[in-house]
């Protein structure tokens, strides 16, 4: 049973194919890259399809190279989500979470939203489904369930007319599409090949509610992802305008997510230099340190960790600007 499972549950390496999406990028570098990132995902989900030993999942994850490993694990635990769902005795996920993969926590939680976005009598209570979760870190799920509708059904979530009847058919909370719309900007890192013109005008298109977690989502894929020379980071955080401090926000989670998983990239670096005017060891501690003060009882304490560390940027940002007036 478990090996037809294998079958039924694969995904042809075709689909993250540039051409088979319909995505556009205009450099073959940057091209190439994001299709590389995409198919070391499926390497990590089909790995944890094929090895129900999570030891020996996590062994086969580790000879990925460090910088890839990450959206490995992201795979992997879309296939244990959806393994977990299928065979109701399983809590493979959560277990993975807290033993093997604890290093890749946020990835694994992203991840999860990949798989429940899949499965409609999850996503139509998906904000129930992740309250398992880590209070905070849960929201991730959210983000991963944006990012899955923008890859997959981007023409109708960020076309010439945005159509999103999924979205409301989840009965999303106004919290939970916060950052349904970080997952979605995202997204576009992929779907518009990283072009910032095109990511720009596709935000613009988006409610203005959400222009700022798109922009977040938009920071986190940069920093993360990669594929940008320092000029054209630049210019992405001259596009974002208003919303550069959420564009920051989003490059410093990316560089908590790399810190923990101790594989930080010199792409990173040069991402948090010029988004967040600081080094990715000093975002990922404004991370660390704005994460301390939220309230685990609020509606969304991911959300209030967002404005906390929007806050913080700015403050720091402000700081600097005086110094150089001085």
């Amino acid at each position: 049973m478990f090996a037809s499972l294998q079958n039924f549950l694969k995904i042809d390496t075709q689909e993250v194919e540039f051409s088979q999406r319909g995505f556009t990028c205009t450099d073959p570098e940057i091209q190439h890259r994001l299709e590389n990132v995409a198919r070391m995902f499926l390497q990590g989900y089909h790995t944890a399809l094929q090895y129900r030993d999570q030891s020996v999942l996590a062994e086969c994850l580790s000879r990925i190279e460090p910088e890839h490993c990450g959206f490995a694990y992201e795979g992997a635990a879309m296939a244990l989500a959806l393994q977990d769902t299928i065979f109701l005795r399983y809590n493979s996920l959560r277990r993975f979470m807290k033993d093997m993969g604890k290093q890749h926590i946020f990835m694994l939680h992203v991840g999860a939203g990949w798989a429940y976005a899949r499965l409609p009598w999850l996503r139509r209570r998906m904000e129930a489904v992740i309250k398992k979760f880590h209070p905070v870190l849960r929201w991730l799920v959210l983000d991963g369930y944006g990012f899955h509708e923008g890859y997959f059904h981007w023409k109708e979530r960020t076309g010439p007319e945005i159509r999103a009847p999924r979205i409301f058919a989840a009965r999303l909370s106004e919290d939970a599409r916060h950052v349904f719309f970080q997952g979605l900007g995202r997204s576009l890192w992929f779907i518009k090949g990283a072009s910032v013109g095109n990511i720009s005008a596709t935000i613009a298109r988006f409610h203005p509610i959400y222009h700022g977690d798109a922009w977040s989502g938009v920071g986190l894929a940069c920093a993360y992802a990669g594929g940008l020379a320092e000029g054209a980071i630049a210019q992405l955080r001259e596009e974002a305008g208003v919303h550069k401090a959420a564009l920051a926000q989003g490059a410093a989670f990316a560089a908590k997510a790399r810190q923990l998983a101790g594989n930080l990239t010199k792409h990173t670096k040069i991402a948090c230099s010029i988004l967040c005017d600081m080094s990715t060891e000093q975002a990922a501690a404004l991370c660390d340190e704005t994460f301390n003060k939220i309230d685990l009882h609020s509606s969304c304490p991911y959300q209030d960790w967002r404005k906390l560390l929007q806050e913080a940027l700015l403050s720091s940002a402000k700081t600097l600007e005086q110094g150089d007036l001085h």
